[in-house]
Order: C-alpha cells, then sequence, then structure tokens
C-alpha cells in the first residue's frame, strides 16, 4: 500500500492533459511505503474503519466486486480531477485506481499459485516502481475503469471456487509472512478499500454490504 493521503478537491481544474503531465512529472515525488500491513489480520483499521478480521471469508467475492463498482463512480469523474494529486507525493484518484487493478489481477495470480502449489513462494511486486514503470498518472480513465472491472471479477470468482480444506493452504512472501487462503482474502479486501477511503474520505462505519455474483443481479 502505498502511504495514505487525503485531501478535499481544490476549486479549480486545469487541463487533463496538464494535469496528466504535472503527475508524471511528480512521479518520483512518491513515497514508498515500507510499512508491513500484516497487522490488519488482528485488528480493526483506525484510518479506513475496516475490521478486517471480522470480515468472513465468503464475503470476499462481493466485497471485491462492490469494491470495483465504487471505483467505477470515482473513475467516471471530471477528468482533471481523477489525474490530480491532492499533493505532490500523495497519488491521483486515477494512480490509486491503476494499483488496486494490478493488486486484483497479483492476488488472482497468487490466489492461484496456493491452489495449485504446496506453499508457494511469491515473487517479490514493487508496487511503486511498476507506477512508474506503467505510467500510471497518464493512463485513460475509461479504460482502467474496464480493466479493474475486469480484475476483479477473475478475483471474486477465483474466491468463489475455494472450497473447504482449500481455505487453509498455504503461500509465502520472501520477507517471511506466511499466509491461508483464508488470511489472505481478508489481507486483500484490505488494500482496495483502504485505498477507496484514500480517495474519498468515506471512512467505513461497519462492513460494506458485499455484491452479488453477475447471475444473481440478472435473476433480480
Amino acid at each position: 500500500m502505498i502511504t495514505p493521503g487525503r485531501a478535499s478537491a481544490p476549486a479549480s481544474a486545469p487541463s487533463a492533459a496538464s494535469v496528466a503531465a504535472a503527475a508524471g512529472d511528480a512521479t518520483d515525488a512518491i513515497t514508498p511505503d515500507t510499512k508491513d500491513w500484516t497487522w490488519v489480520l488482528l485488528r480493526a483499521c483506525p484510518d479506513c474503519g475496516l475490521d478486517t478480521p471480522a470480515v468472513a471469508r465468503e464475503d470476499i467475492a462481493g466485497l471485491v466486486r462492490g469494491n470495483a463498482s465504487a471505483w467505477q463512480v470515482v473513475l467516471a469523474g471530471d477528468e482533471a480531477e481523477v489525474r490530480r494529486r491532492p499533493r505532490p507525493e500523495v497519488w491521483s484518484a486515477l494512480e490509486y485506481a491503476c494499483h488496486v487493478r494490478d493488486v486484483f489481477r497479483l492476488f488472482r495470480l497468487r490466489l492461484d499459485l496456493m491452489l495449485d502449489q504446496e506453499g508457494p513462494l511469491f515473487a517479490n511486486w514493487d508496487q511503486d516502481a511498476t507506477a512508474v514503470a506503467e505510467r500510471y498518472a497518464q493512463q485513460d480513465p475509461a479504460v482502467v475503469a474496464g480493466e479493474l472491472a475486469e480484475a476483479a471479477e477473475m478475483l471474486a470468482l477465483g474466491f468463489e471456487g475455494v472450497r473447504g480444506e482449500q481455505w487453509q493452504r498455504t503461500g509465502d512472501r520472501s520477507d517471511g509472512a506466511r499466509f491461508t487462503v483464508e488470511s489472505f482474502s481478508r489481507y486483500l479486501i484490505h488494500d482496495p478499500l483502504h485505498h477507496l477511503y484514500d480517495v474519498t474520505g468515506e471512512r467505513l462505519q461497519a462492513a460494506p454490504a458485499p455484491a452479488p455474483a453477475p447471475e444473481a443481479q440478472d435473476r433480480a
């Protein structure tokens, strides 16, 4: 996770092109996040308000879908504002959304590893280097919205497919942190929910209601 930051939108907005250029120039100003966020598995987050230990594993897929829907609203906003960094060292809404999309993709890959292999060791992922290399600040918000929704659905389907003892299968990070699929699912969901709070400033008062699967929505 990137260092959290909250700020209100400014009163006036320059062109989207100028904001994108400015954001790109400020990329190196981002303060790398070196904190170990596994503590969210033990207690509620005092910033975003999510009580991660209380989240039911069966709700993870719906929470992923619900979070993806919220990002669609964010990314459909005024493009200049979506691209604007509240401060030089804090990501814009667009950059946060790119990060969430890539987290969804990464966690689907890691989930598959845990289900297919015995105690896999996850490859390192540098989120800050990825943001620079992939030019998060210069991506198209509409394209990112579609990619984020697709990545979220793939991850949600992955968690929906977990059965019985599979929840206790394990995977390891290179820093020694070990996850079961169950703890991995809870660790995952805090990240996109926290970053939505970073962007909107809206703190969770209770666990958000999971969104139904697309099939259930079609039947309604």
